[in-house]
């Protein structure tokens, strides 16, 4: 095993031949990345450039023309312009309802007012204002027909005038209406972007005690708004029954399983003890030990979705070194290589919490890894601006579609439910519980060559 600052086998990587290509480079922390590097000057959690990093997870990014058998989907005018109007925001849409609905009702106002004034001017219009008696028919008749060609011209040269003007008139203001609109938009949604950030922010958190308690009249946001509280405080009652329940069954479950364990140590001391019954006897500690184990995994997960009562700063480095050094034992056992690469990074959070997520996946990756010549990798760093956990392994190829269930209770690749022999299936779930209840995130995908990277993401302090 390898520590930081341990000399020339820091990060040295696995075989090429086992990766699959010559140089990996994993996505979430890159040894050739200068995106880690702080604002201000500060470089965070920059690894060395001169050796291999984990090996990269997942496909590579598939950018070459369409497999066989694909073919391209076309789409008809009116279903590209449906795709642009779904990409478009309600507020927007709002908005540009409005400004529609102004701009026609403006332009039939004009066209109303047009009408209206070409007709009372025709109405209004005066005779000639001379008389024609003595004037002969034919120059009388050219008179009269000058004067309604004068007419109509006039009356058109007015409404041309006013169709202009009216028509720069609806133009600016329609440009003021589309800007209130947009506001009064933005007021009409306040309620549901505050459901909105309420539900997103319970979505983050394992305590789901906080409520919308909107206020206003009692219209049909406020009835969804309410109806929203009420299904929260449902689904809280919910979970902190189930937690409850949990807990208080792994309590009073610990205390029949400590009488076991007492008297088979005892029964296994009596040197009058046969050793078929002796046999029996460290069979039966052997199950009851898995049974004291699942029952602590109950608990711890019970306590990790709660929330957290205790914030202290953290750094993870220490974290990471602890459990290391706790587990070195069992991965030489194992014949596992640890490689650690750590670099300080401060959160605020549960010690004991941080402590058993980053143990419970260090054990993970020892536990599934290759029988023999194993290899495994942590790394502690800032990159990005967010606080990253790293465990990679080498082991069994884990298919893609089966990493999100590997988070779930009780859950086992390629093992059956009754299988205990690598564990309760609680490692993982255990930590996805902490690192929720720290308002972080961790993510699995599958390594190359086969194995697991695990990826915690926290808050940096």
């Amino acid at each position: 095993m390898s520590v930081p600052g341990g000399g020339e086998d820091r990060w040295a990587g696995v075989p090429a031949e086992e990766q699959g290509q010559s140089v990996p480079t994993h996505p979430m922390i890159s040894p050739h990345s200068e995106r880690g590097a702080g604002r201000g000057g500060r470089q965070a959690a920059v690894f060395p450039v001169n050796v291999q990093a984990p090996p990269p997870t997942g496909p590579p990014v598939w950018d070459g023309p369409p497999p066989p058998g694909a073919t391209q989907v076309s789409r008809t005018p009116i279903e590209r312009l449906q795709a642009v109007v779904d990409r478009i925001s309600i507020r927007w849409r709002l908005t540009i309802t409005y400004g529609v609905l102004f701009f026609m009702a403006g332009a039939l106002l004009l066209f109303v007012i047009y009408l209206i004034v070409g007709s009372v001017m025709d109405s209004v219009w005066p005779e000639i204002p001379f008389n024609l008696d003595s004037w002969p028919a034919a120059v009388v008749a050219k008179a009269e027909q000058d004067w309604k060609w004068y007419q109509h011209a006039a009356v058109y040269e007015v409404g041309k005038e006013l169709l202009s003007r009216s028509l720069l008139a609806l133009l600016g203001v329609g440009v003021l209406a589309i800007i209130i609109g947009y506001l009064v938009a933005d007021r009409a949604l306040k309620p549901i972007q505050q459901m909105t950030a309420t539900a997103r922010k319970l979505s983050d958190s394992t305590l789901a005690h906080e409520r919308i308690d909107l206020k206003g009249p009692d219209d049909e946001l406020k009835e969804l708004a309410d109806t929203f509280d009420a299904m929260l405080t449902r689904l809280n009652v919910a979970f902190d029954t189930q937690r409850r329940f949990v807990g208080n069954a792994s309590h009073e479950l610990r205390t029949p399983l400590t009488i076991n364990r007492t008297v088979l140590e005892i029964a296994l001391g009596d040197p009058e003890a046969s050793e078929d019954l002796k046999a029996l006897g460290r069979t039966l500690l052997e199950v009851n030990a898995r049974n004291e184990q699942l029952i602590e995994g109950l608990l711890l997960l019970a306590r990790s979705e709660r929330e957290l009562t205790v914030r202290k700063p953290v750094d993870v480095k220490d974290v990471a070194e602890t459990a290391v050094e706790q587990l070195a034992p069992r991965a030489e056992e194992a014949g596992v290589t640890v490689t650690a690469e750590l670099q300080s990074a401060h959160t605020v959070g549960d010690p004991v919490l941080l402590e058993r997520c980053v143990s419970n996946l260090v054990e993970n990756a020892i536990k599934h890894n290759l029988p023999d010549a194993g290899r495994l990798w942590v790394r502690t760093g800032m990159v990005e601006g967010a606080l990253i956990v790293q465990v990679a392994n080498t082991g069994p190829h884990v298919p893609a579609y089966e990493v999100n269930g590997l988070f779930e209770p009780f859950r086992r690749l390629n093992a059956e439910r009754v299988d205990s022999s690598k564990g309760a299936g609680l490692g993982l779930s255990i930590v996805r519980a902490v690192v929720r209840a720290h308002g972080g995130n961790v993510t699995a995908v599958p390594r190359d060559g086969g194995g697991l990277v695990v990826t915690v993401r926290l808050q940096p302090r």
